[in-house]
């Protein structure tokens, strides 16, 4: 959908809840485009606790230091 600066400034807030709803509007200055109203990017949902459970594991000396580490923890 192609609308006017001038158009958009007194429908904006019909453009936005378009955007919204998924149309892309092009904003044109003198029968130019100037600029896009876009739907907003999906956001992904961050994955849940547990999701990689059975992917990863941890050595059972994880937490043993070598003895390159001896002269530091004395």
């Amino acid at each position: 959908m192609n609308v006017s600066i001038a158009e958009a400034k007194a429908k904006l807030s019909e453009l936005v809840s378009r955007a919204e709803a998924g149309e892309e509007i092009v904003l044109t200055r003198h029968g130019k485009v100037a600029a896009r109203i876009v739907p907003p990017a999906v956001v992904e949902p961050l994955p849940r606790i547990g999701a990689l459970k059975g992917k990863i594991w941890i050595a059972d000396d994880f937490d043993e230091l070598g003895p390159e580490w001896d002269e530091y923890v004395k």
